[in-house]
């Protein structure tokens, strides 16, 4: 995962963009374009070894930045539309090239790489293959409306990575086309989008149109973005997968994240920032209707969990703390870190949604991966349809009841030998309304391997959240232990559901 997270910072400092040429083309027809995933798939797998030459891929995060895209050339500048292109150049982790067409209702136009292009710091532009292509690229936009500066609103780049903005936010977590074999007993695939074709967008035009070819050695795959930024940036995915052999695992609408430490991760030595992380839970919205929240950690190893569902109504993973106090990072922003929900759309049967946390020691890495698994394995020869739309936003998606705000957890020293001691606060809902003598109940279950001790719920008077705190008895054999809790009031919930995987 420390490629993503490389990605993630080298598209803070970058930009780039484009010039044309004619060329045989696809056209933006995705019906065409699904046609020509599943020739690909009947054939072997493409290699693209050496694409970019070992001494741009051999250039630091520093160099590659040197290497500007000239603004004044973005694609639809001037023109009167609501967007804006701009091309990212190969090097550094960006090991593989992309060709990028424009289309229009009179056909497509390839564009070609030009290293007129780009503003060269460090790097002798003459030895630049002449038919380099581009890493990827990024999207502009008023955010303010028409007439106010651009904006970049996300962008495409490395493998099948990709991410956006609502209004507001600093750049966070990043989703994926595909994953397959993330966290599995064999090395992780990683396909990539290896086409792309822009549509051109019309003037009166509040959402632009994105279709992207993706090819590993296991599937290829047709891809429809239709992009609409805003307070909210919604991506609406129409995809169509034609695999060669199905992996162990098959992640769909895949995201990636960082989660270094946290109010319940204890203290991290020579670091002055209480919390540092671009996601802080994952939150799922289940079939069954309820609502389940997992606090993100960073694990001592490597930690999988599948929370099985049918035909789930969301899951994403969120930045719920927007407290400047909490992070301190003046120039990484966390508080303004995105959360992205994933909304399938349609039915999608039973499965379950995969978390991944893997241990790090800096917030360099994408250490968080969650994604959905459907329990029908996708057949070799058949096409495998999906569509959902991802939401960017910075708050407003939720349960209706009181959420999860903390989780804190810590040993009872010698009043409660051989206990731990979890505290978990809830705020919001119903809950804002509801004396302090209000009875209140907390479901608490540890795991089917106890019962929890000395469960208390309380109202917290300084803040006004509503806190449980309980002991839990490790398990005769070191296990894994699922721990879980919500608040009711007679048979009403009032909150959604915590979730914590307890490592004693």
């Amino acid at each position: 995962m420390k490629r993503a997270r490389a990605w993630s910072l080298l598209l803070l400092g970058l930009a780039v963009t484009t010039a044309g040429a004619a060329g045989e083309a696809m056209g933006g027809d995705f019906a065409a374009l699904r046609e020509r995933a599943r020739a690909l798939a009947a054939a072997p797998s493409r290699s693209t070894a050496g694409e970019v030459p070992a001494w741009l891929r051999n250039l630091s995060y520093d160099q590659l930045r040197r290497i500007e895209f000239d603004t004044k050339q973005s694609l639809w500048a001037g023109d009167g539309s609501g967007f804006e292109a701009q091309f990212l150049h190969p090097g550094f982790l960006f090991d593989r090239s992309v060709r990028i067409w424009e289309t229009h209702p009179g056909g497509a136009r390839l564009i070609p790489f030009r290293t007129g292009l780009f503003r060269y710091q460090g790097v002798e532009p003459g030895l630049i293959p002449a038919e380099l292509g581009f890493a990827g690229f990024r999207l502009m936009h008023p955010f303010g409306g028409r007439g106010e500066p651009f904006q970049e609103i996300g962008s495409f780049a490395g493998a099948s990575y990709f991410r956006f903005l609502p209004a507001g936010a600093a750049y966070g977590l990043s989703a994926r086309g595909l994953a397959l074999d993330t966290a599995a007993d064999r090395p992780e695939e990683f396909p990539r989008f290896s086409e792309f074709w822009l549509e051109r967008p019309a003037a009166a035009d509040r959402h632009i149109t994105v279709l992207a070819l993706l090819e590993s050695d296991s599937v290829a795959g047709a891809y429809r973005f239709r992009i609409t930024p805003g307070a909210e940036t919604v991506v609406a995915v129409t995809a169509e997968l034609h695999f060669r052999r199905v992996p162990g695992v098959v992640g769909l609408a895949p995201l990636t994240s960082m989660f270094w430490r946290g109010e319940g991760n204890g203290a991290v030595a020579e670091d002055y920032r209480p919390e540092v992380h671009d996601s802080d839970g994952l939150l799922l919205h289940r079939g069954s209707g309820e609502w389940l929240w997992r606090p993100l950690s960073n694990p001592a190893r490597l930690t999988v969990a599948t929370f099985a569902d049918e035909d789930p109504r969301g899951f994403g993973l969120l930045q719920r703390d927007r407290d400047f106090e909490h992070y301190q990072d003046l120039e990484a922003a966390y508080h303004l870190r995105p959360g992205l929900w994933v909304e399938p759309v349609g039915r999608w049967g039973r499965g379950g949604v995969r978390l991944v946390e893997i241990p790090t020691r800096t917030e360099f890495d994408d250490n968080v991966v969650a994604c959905w698994v459907p329990e029908a394995t996708p057949v070799p020869g058949i096409p495998f349809a999906l569509e959902y739309r991802l939401r960017w936003f910075l708050d407003g998606i939720g349960p209706p009841g009181a959420r999860v705000v903390a989780t804190r957890r810590g040993k009872s020293g010698v009043h409660e030998p051989g206990f731990e001691r979890f505290v978990v606060d809830f705020a919001g809902g119903p809950l804002a309304d509801l004396a302090a003598d209000a009875s209140v109940e907390a479901v608490v279950t540890v795991g089917g391997v106890s019962t929890p001790h000395h469960v208390t719920v309380q109202r917290n008077r300084f803040n006004g959240s509503w806190r449980v705190a309980f002991l839990a008895r490790p398990p005769a054999e070191p296990r894994p232990v699922e721990l879980r809790c919500f608040l009711r009031r007679g048979d009403e919930a009032l909150s959604e559901t915590w979730s914590h995987l307890w490592q004693p």
